[in-house]
């Protein structure tokens, strides 16, 4: 994991880019390296150092004249070494060498062969390709200076002031100069024609195993991000099993406001289940109000749902690296890919229902994958997401929606998860916990958090600017003092148009309140539906 930076064309300097390159520090607080190519363009990277401690600096050299920078892991890279480069040696023993050695081998038709989640450039003389994983777990912009140089970047803290224009990388694409951006994974579930199957419960179950026992490759400790809810309490669940072969004992994480958080009391009740180390931690509303301006920095974003949210992560990530834990496995990814949301019980039809999980997974990477990257990236930690193992989405995101939304519907969110997941005669989870109502995250650290930060919020905003809104944000002009609040801190620090366009807003279907909060919704146990009222001012 690490932050990375490439300059492609002649004549930009090198100390500059050096600098530039450090605005994403935090993102490789482990090793600073950059390299010049004979033909003047210019790799830097910041490294995180998770694969290969002691060799596997950055950029790295192919076999001739091929350069690459990478962040991310690959989790396949052994496999691939043996299946191509049984008999070549290697410089490292690092898991993003392969990426430069299979471009050497098969010039652009190599990325649909990685396994694993990703953002890279390789640099030839004059030739080069990016790329970027298939669901954007790895963030990655690309935009293009006055004198036609093109840039790649991690963050676009990176870039912005130097490019005239510039834009996020669409995960699942490969870019060259030759070829353009070229989508690379296509899977079949993107085609809302093809037949749906039937559930396998066992093929979810080991599915998911699988994708967890990859996401424990490492040289430094792993530890979980641990809600109390099912995404993470079933994440946390296998690898305690799969560390547990291994004579390791599983570190577990969690924040509330107080121990009376829902999600605090949940997570003490997984972990004391499943015999996790488990830490606590706890921040009050007056720090997370305190740090939204360095928080929407790191996060480059303005969007509600991801402000909420990352405000807990942002604290619990600090507080796991200062114990030592470079990794962690998260949750992100199951409320999409089986209509988690409270939300989706008001889907019209089945087919309303498919076509909304699809479009969700299509856009984790403007949302909850951009929050779980750069909240914890913050800090230098890195999270990593079993939900969206390619082999476990080909699984998953093609059972008929009807069985992932049942008739009897009642806290039946995840269904088909839960029902993978019930084994009495060797239980992962309490019953309790496995059939748990959602929770958003920003919810479960405690109700009172996004009540008085949507009050602070709209007594920092006047009823005179929600007017002037539009004139001031053309573009997706804040509806709500609470969402003005956020744009007015991401334009101070991201004033171009070119970066206001690279959000998306996380807006809820199908319920009348659009406002993002699970309790926004009327299913829920503690619903407060008039939650965003007191914002309605534009």
């Amino acid at each position: 994991m690490c932050g990375i930076l490439a300059v492609i064309g002649k004549g930009k300097d090198e100390k500059l880019v050096a600098q530039l390159s450090k605005r994403m520090s935090h993102r490789g607080p482990d090793e600073s390296d950059i390299h010049v190519t004979e033909s003047g363009h210019i790799l830097a990277h910041e490294r995180l150092s998770i694969i290969d401690l002691h060799s596997g600096k950055q950029p790295i050299q192919g076999s001739g004249s091929a350069w690459m920078i990478h962040n991310g892991e690959i989790y396949n890279y052994q496999l691939l070494k043996q299946a191509y480069f049984a008999h070549d040696t290697f410089r490292t023993k690092s898991d993003s060498e392969i990426i430069v050695r299979l471009y050497e081998k098969f010039k652009y038709d190599f990325v649909d062969k990685l396994d694993g989640d990703f953002a890279f450039v390789v640099v030839d003389g004059d030739d080069f390709i990016a790329g970027r994983d298939p669901l954007g777990v790895k963030p990655l912009y690309y935009g293009v200076d006055e004198r036609g140089r093109t840039y790649f970047a991690s963050e676009m803290k990176a870039i912005a002031d130097q490019c005239k224009t510039f834009s996020t990388f669409p995960p699942g694409h490969y870019y060259t100069p030759e070829t353009g951006f070229v989508k690379y994974y296509r899977p079949k579930y993107e085609d809302l024609q093809s037949e749906a199957v039937a559930v396998d419960y066992t093929a979810i179950r080991e599915g998911l195993i699988a994708a967890t026992q990859k996401r424990l490759m490492s040289d430094v400790p792993i530890g979980v991000l641990l809600s109390g809810g099912l995404d993470s309490s079933l994440t946390s669940a296998i690898a305690a099993r799969l560390l547990k072969k291994q004579g390791k004992k599983l570190k577990s994480f969690s924040i509330g406001l107080d121990a009376s958080a829902p999600d605090a009391a949940a997570a003490r009740d997984v972990a004391a289940f499943l015999g996790t180390e488990h830490n606590e931690i706890h921040f009050t509303i007056e720090q997370g109000i305190a740090i939204l301006e360095k928080l929407i920095w790191h996060l480059e974003t303005y969007d509600v749902t991801s402000v909420r949210a990352s405000t807990p992560m942002f604290f619990l990530s600090k507080a796991i690296t200062d114990m030592g834990v470079k990794v962690v496995l998260s949750g992100e990814g199951a409320d999409e890919v089986f209509g988690g949301y409270l939300y989706f019980r008001n889907a019209p039809t089945a087919e309303d229902f498919r076509k909304e999980t699809v479009e969700r997974v299509q856009k984790l990477f403007t949302a909850d994958l951009l929050r779980a990257d750069k909240s914890t990236m913050a800090h230098g930690l890195e999270a990593r997401v079993p939900f969206l193992d390619k082999a476990f989405l080909d699984i998953a995101m093609q059972i008929d929606p009807v069985e992932k939304q049942p008739k009897t519907y009642e806290g039946r969110e995840k269904y088909i998860l839960r029902k993978a997941f019930d084994t009495p005669e060797d239980p992962f989870l309490p019953e309790s916990v496995l059939w748990r109502q959602k929770e958003q995250f920003s919810d479960g650290v405690g109700y009172s958090w996004i009540d008085t930060l949507i009050e602070y919020c709209a007594s920092q905003v006047s009823d005179l600017q929600m007017t002037e809104a539009e004139k001031l944000f053309p573009y997706n002009t804040p509806a709500t003092k609470e969402a003005y609040f956020y744009r007015s801190i991401f334009h101070k620090f991201y004033p171009q148009q070119s970066a206001a366009q690279t959000v998306r807003k996380w807006i809820p279907k199908w319920q009348e309140n659009q406002d993002p909060s699970g309790r926004a919704n009327a299913a829920h146990v503690h619903a407060d539906v008039e939650i965003a009222k007191t914002t309605e001012h534009a």
